[in-house]
């Protein structure tokens, strides 16, 4: 993590002022410079919110969500203040909320109403306590998801709503048809199309290079995400001038089922591609796919998905792999964040970056277990 979000940490647990939320607040502003907005105090790299508790129960109300929005693409600490005792961190994006307590009577989509408690704030997130000593693992799974999901997720738990997604229920066909995703994946790469693809991506990236390699400096993971799939689909070079004003001016991407960011169909099969940039520097757990979205496309008869990873070193581009989904490195990597879908959908899944790192060093060493594919798919329909 950035050394000022680690000094952070450190000074909360051995330098921050105990018992007296005003000092603690005063010193923790002047020590870090932090500019103040209302109850949060924030630089470029992470934002706190202070409260006070005199027993040491955390029932406060912390913060509105839609001022949550526009900090949580950064760390968003809360530091409880604590009358007799030390002390503590938390972990507070959207991410890491389980629903919206306080006067979310109008929460939607379209309408961000309420605030959160400090009792909806998750305190260990999938056996992952939410502590000081665990902030950049928890805050690597959060960059895995965007806002618009989790505010999805946090709308339904709060309203109890009527879920606008539902789960894929495959008919007998297209379970056959999902099962042979397996050996369709495998003839896959074996093939020559599977080289054409390659260099057709290879191209692109080499085509707007210079402006991948600036786009890899943006903090914000998701807009870097976005910018880099942009400029390897596009069919023009793309010159990236000016940043300050990229994120307006990205299109949505929305494929026909959702999966994969570059679509090319070959005469016996039709490929997805999901793009994923990996900064090897950088601790990373990127969001893999949508479940029912994967399931639902490999349950097309012709349908093969890949990943297309893109490594960036401190050097520059260190390599570009492209990967069957069902690579065992990449099978044995999943993580599943189930208890954080909505009631209607099986969730997301997401891959642990040091598995990416270790494709992109070892490109060559591409396996697929057909029977491990087998039980990883049956795993994901029963769930």
């Amino acid at each position: 993590m950035n050394q000022i979000i680690t000094d952070f940490v450190e000074y909360v647990n051995h330098g921050m002022p105990k018992h007296d939320k005003a000092v603690a607040q005063k010193a923790t502003q002047k020590h870090f410079n932090l500019i103040k907005d209302g109850t949060v105090y924030y630089t470029q790299h992470f934002a706190v919110r202070f409260c006070y508790s005199k027993n040491g129960a955390f029932s406060n109300t912390v913060l509105s969500l839609s001022k949550l929005q526009k900090f949580d693409d950064i760390p968003f600490f809360v530091v409880l203040i604590r009358r007799e005792q030390d002390n503590v961190l938390f972990l507070a994006n959207s991410s890491l909320l389980q629903k919206i307590s306080h006067s979310s009577q109008n929460l939607s989509l379209s309408n961000i109403k309420g605030s959160f408690n400090g009792s909806d704030i998750v305190k260990s997130y999938d056996n992952i306590p939410n502590d000081a000593e665990h902030i950049e693992q928890l805050f690597a799974i959060h960059e895995g998801f965007t806002w618009d999901e989790n505010l999805e997720r946090l709308v339904e738990a709060t309203s109890k709503i009527k879920p606008s997604k539902e789960k894929f229920n495959p008919d007998e066909t297209q379970k056959n048809s999902l099962f042979a995703s397996i050996d369709r994946a495998k003839a896959f790469v074996d093939s020559e199309d599977y080289l054409i693809l390659k260099k057709d991506l290879d191209e692109r990236v080499q085509r707007n290079l210079q402006s991948i390699l600036i786009a890899s400096h943006i903090e914000n993971v998701n807009i870097r995400g976005r910018l880099i799939e942009y400029l390897i689909t596009s069919e023009k070079n793309r010159t990236l001038d000016e940043l300050r004003y990229l994120e307006s001016q990205l299109p949505v991407y929305d494929t026909k089922n959702g999966l994969g960011d570059y679509i090319r169909k070959f005469p016996s099969r039709s490929t997805y591609t999901d793009i994923k940039t990996k900064i090897m520097y950088l601790g990373s757990n990127p969001k893999a796919y949508n479940i029912d979205k994967f399931l639902e496309c490999m349950s097309e008869e012709d349908s093969v998905f890949m990943f297309y990873f893109i490594g960036i070193n401190e050097k520059g581009l260190a390599n570009c792999v492209l990967c069957s989904v069902y690579d065992k490195r990449l099978i044995d990597s999943t993580i599943f964040q189930l208890h954080w879908a909505g009631r209607g959908t099986r969730g997301t899944a997401q891959f642990n970056g040091d598995a990416i790192v270790q494709i992109l060093k070892n490109p060559l060493h591409q396996e697929i277990d057909a029977e491990q594919c087998k039980s990883f798919l049956r795993d994901l329909l029963r769930r």
